[in-house]
C-alpha cells in the first residue's frame, strides 16, 4: 500500500532523514519509535506531503504522493498530528464533520446527510457521541484526543497516520486511544502507523515496529525483534530489562536506572 524508497529530507539545508526505506502492506498496524530527534515526526511529516524530498520517493498504492493534489491525499489517507495548545471554536460535531470535506463536491457549501450519517456513526464507534454538543475547548485532553481521530475516521481514509496521540495523557485515555486504533485495524481493516515514545505501548498494538535512530533506519521488524536489551542500550542510550507479557510473549520493557 505505502512505500517509502530511500527518501531523505529536512528543512531548509538541514537534512533529518538519510536515505529511508521500507514498505507497510494493506492492514498492517506499524509503530514508529526512536528517540527525541531521531526524525520520527519528520518521517510523518514527509510520508504525508509536507516536507518535499531531496531523495527518493514515496508511493501510495503506487502513485507518488507528491504529484496527488491534497484533497485526493486526504480522501485516502487522513492524519492526527500532535493535539495543539489552540482548539478551533467549534462544536465536537461541527469538528468532526470537517472530516467530511475532502469528499465534498465542487461548490458544495453545506454537509449532506450522508456526510452527517458518517459523522454520527463515527461517534458512536469512538464513545464521543454524548460530547457532541460540547465546544472542543470544554474538553480535557484526553476526550480532545478522541475528537482528532474521529474526523480522522470520518474522512474514511485507507490508511491512517498519528503522531503520538498518547503524549500528555493519563493511562486510562492511553489504553483508550491504542484499544480504539485496534478495534479501527482489526475491524475496518484499517492500515494504520503511529510514532509512539513509550515502547511497552509500540510493543502491546503494533505489529511490527519501525526503529528511528539519528535520522536512519536502524530496525524493523516484529516487537520481540527490535525491542532487545542490547537495541534499547545502543540506541537510547539507556539499561534495561526486557520481560515479556504472559499472553502473547510481547516485550516490556523495565529501566533499570533507580534501582537500590
Amino acid at each position: 500500500m505505502l512505500a517509502i524508497k530511500g527518501i531523505s529530507c529536512g528543512y531548509g539545508k538541514r537534512i533529518v532523514l538519510h536515505d529511508v526505506g521500507f514498505e507497510v502492506q494493506k492492514g498492517e498496524f506499524i509503530g514508529v519509535i526512536g528517540p527525541n530527534g531521531s526524525g520520527k515526526t519528520t518521517l510523518m511529516r514527509a510520508i504525508n506531503g509536507f516536507l518535499p524530498l531531496t531523495k527518493g520517493a514515496i508511493l501510495l498504492e503506487g502513485r507518488g504522493i507528491q504529484r496527488m493534489v491534497r484533497r485526493e491525499l486526504a480522501t485516502m489517507m487522513a492524519v492526527v498530528t500532535q493535539a495543539p495548545e489552540g482548539v478551533p471554536p467549534f462544536s465536537v460535531e461541527e469538528f468532526v464533520l470537517l472530516g467530511r470535506t475532502p469528499h465534498w463536491r465542487r461548490f458544495q457549501l453545506l454537509e449532506t446527510k450522508k456526510d452527517g450519517e458518517i459523522a454520527e456513526g463515527v461517534m458512536e464507534l469512538t464513545k464521543i457521541d454524548h460530547l457532541r454538543r460540547r465546544r472542543m475547548r470544554e474538553l480535557s485532553g484526553g476526550e480532545r484526543q478522541l475528537v482528532f481521530v474521529a474526523r480522522a475516521i470520518a474522512q474514511e481514509p485507507r490508511l491512517l497516520f498519528l503522531d503520538e496521540p498518547t503524549a500528555h495523557l493519563d493511562i486510562g485515555h492511553q489504553i483508550q486511544i491504542m484499544d480504539l486504533l485496534r478495534q479501527l485495524n482489526r475491524e475496518k481493516s484499517l492500515t494504520i502507523v503511529v510514532v509512539l515514545h513509550d515502547l511497552t505501548l509500540a510493543s502491546l498494538y503494533c505489529e511490527r515496529l519501525i526503529l528511528l535512530h539519528q535520522g536512519q533506519l536502524y530496525r524493523i521488524g516484529s516487537p520481540t525483534d527490535v525491542l532487545t536489551e542490547g537495541v534499547i542500550a545502543e540506541v537510547y542510550r539507556t539499561a534495561v530489562t526486557v520481560m515479556e507479557t504472559p499472553v502473547g510473549g510481547r516485550p516490556i520493557i523495565l529501566p533499570l536506572s533507580g534501582e537500590n
